[in-house]
């Protein structure tokens, strides 16, 4: 196996497009890895920790396109030359009948060329999408920032101005809003109803909004924040304005909010302005719930996005048996499936692995564990520095991996569109000794893989198959973040799923607590 590099200079490509190419060129004949990505320091260190660094592509500017290709010799010129072809062509236009053909060059033509139109997604190379952002806000439009790697003082100027022309500014790294029942991002297809959400967590708003949906709810309005808004800097600028936006909504009835630990100052503006009303309201900062202090009849902090789905939706009027019942009632399915599966387990598979496309939900995963797990869960996204695992190619005891992570997906598609690295990684984890549970979370909806169950079950199938081959059993558990209406279909999923041996969680909480039990004291 050799590896190759071809520097294209002076020229950018958008990343989604860039993530294609590096599939398509990953899946030639006697090419084992690839990886398209624009030439910047922090690409070129995640290339390196590929193993696909050269002379080449440390010489690369971050103008510049590195194609970097590792496989058989022959195969590697034909690969490069594959990537600068699909590289060259143009994306495929609209069809007749199918929409608009227009295709505007900035911001300014389209919002010329659509009069309505309020709200612009930007999703261009960070050192370009601050430009774009204030373009789209001088127009008068909401925006929805896509891009990562934009500055914190841009971010705070940003929503500084969209909150001082009501606008919303949600992002940067905002992956997913429900705008007036339309998913924007990565987003599912949930119904229309009394609850709002405001969240600083992508796949965090993803499993609540489909919750709600399931537990017969609905959403409202789904406001994505990006991941910053809440540190001490941003100071929970959007999360501030969604919410207050929710509270003077009539067809809001209750309020979700969701995020990672935040600033102290951010919290306490939050819980500043939900004193202002007596809407009810929900929060779920993961991992920090309890570390509040709050006395308002109309708040209640909660520890998981399951529970703060399910208080979000009682609060807004569902009909649902008592929390403690059904965590109850849940205790004792999970209490038999675990002792079933413990006499199966050899005496060296001690460890959980998780295997996780969405970084809240590996973050929830962490949070439940360390409450239930006596040894600690290592991770390339950890609640603490102590928890960090060192080399994330190989997991060490416990681990979750939060494959969305750049160090993943530099180059690649993000595990949500394509299961080719959660494949390969869940069969590398089946061949160790001590591997007792793999979890997996699996996110339907727009954006996602059209069909992740037709991959996933049998590379599940094979797994298992690779244990018993040694003598070993491996438990798979998932949860599916999902419903009925999205396209890939929750009911098909799941039993796609089922029926390669997986057991199947209601949520990712729920799928995290049967993973303890399994391993628990062993």
């Amino acid at each position: 196996m050799g590896i190759s590099t071809k520097i294209i200079r002076s020229t950018y490509v958008d990343s989604v497009r860039l993530m294609q190419v590096a599939r398509e060129t990953a899946q030639l004949p006697g090419i084992q890895d690839s990886a398209v990505v624009m030439g910047t320091e922090a690409n070129k260190e995640i290339l390196r920790e590929a193993g696909l660094l050269t002379e080449e592509g440390i010489a690369a500017s971050a103008d510049d396109l590195v194609i970097a290709v590792r496989g058989e010799a022959e195969a590697i010129t034909k690969a490069i030359s594959h990537a600068e072809n699909l590289l060259q062509q143009r994306p495929q236009q609209a069809q007749k009948g199918t929409g608009t053909s227009f295709h505007a060059r900035s911001i300014h033509s389209a919002v010329k060329a659509n009069q309505g139109a309020n709200l612009a997604i930007v999703s261009v190379s960070g050192k370009y999408a601050a430009a774009e952002a204030w373009e789209a806000l001088h127009a008068g439009l909401h925006v929805l920032l896509f891009s990562d790697n934009v500055t914190l003082d841009d971010e705070v100027a940003l929503k500084q101005y969209a909150h001082r022309n009501s606008l919303l500014m949600m992002g940067p790294g905002a992956g997913t809003a429900l705008i007036n029942g339309i998913g924007l991002g990565f987003a599912n297809k949930v119904r229309e109803g009394p609850v709002g959400i405001v969240s600083a967590a992508g796949t965090g708003l993803q499993e609540v909004s489909c919750l709600h949906d399931r537990y017969g709810s609905g959403v409202s309005q789904g406001i994505g924040t990006g991941g910053r808004d809440l540190n001490e800097r941003v100071g929970g600028i959007m999360m501030l304005a969604g919410l207050e936006a929710l509270q003077n909504d009539s067809d809001t009835k209750a309020i979700v909010l969701i995020s990672k630990p935040p600033s102290a100052q951010a919290a306490q503006k939050i819980l500043d302005q939900i004193k202002k009303s007596t809407k009810p309201a929900v929060i779920c900062f993961l991992g920090a719930g309890s570390g509040l202090a709050v006395n308002e009849s109309n708040l209640r902090l909660v520890d998981t996005l399951q529970e703060a789905a399910y208080y979000g939706a009682l609060s807004a009027g569902s009909v649902l048996p008592a929390w403690e019942e059904t965590l109850k009632d849940e205790a004792q399915q999970q209490d038999e499936i675990a002792a079933a599966w413990r006499e199966r387990f050899s005496p060296n598979q001690r460890y959980l692995r998780g295997l996780f496309s969405g970084g809240t939900l590996c973050y929830e995963a962490q949070v439940i564990w360390r409450e239930l797990l006596e040894d600690p869960v290592l991770s390339n996204a950890p609640l603490t520095p102590y928890n960090t695992l060192r080399e994330t190619q190989k997991s060490t005891g416990h681990t979750a991996l939060d494959l969305g992570e750049e160090e993943f997906t530099v180059g690649r598609p993000h595990p949500m569109i394509d299961n080719d690295l959660r494949v390969r990684r869940m069969l590398q984890e089946a061949r160790d000794p001590q591997t007792a549970v793999v979890i997996l979370d699996i996110v339907l909806g727009f954006g996602a893989h059209q069909d992740p169950a037709s991959e996933l079950g049998p590379a599940v199938s094979q797994a298992r198959d690779l244990a018993y081959k040694e003598g070993r059993d491996l438990a798979v558990i998932a949860s599916i973040t999902g419903t009925s209406s999205d396209p890939q279909g929750y009911e098909r999923q799941a039993q796609a799923l089922k029926g390669h041996g997986v057991i199947l969680c209601e949520c990712n909480a729920s799928a995290a607590r049967l993973a303890s039990k399994l391993v628990c004291d062993r």
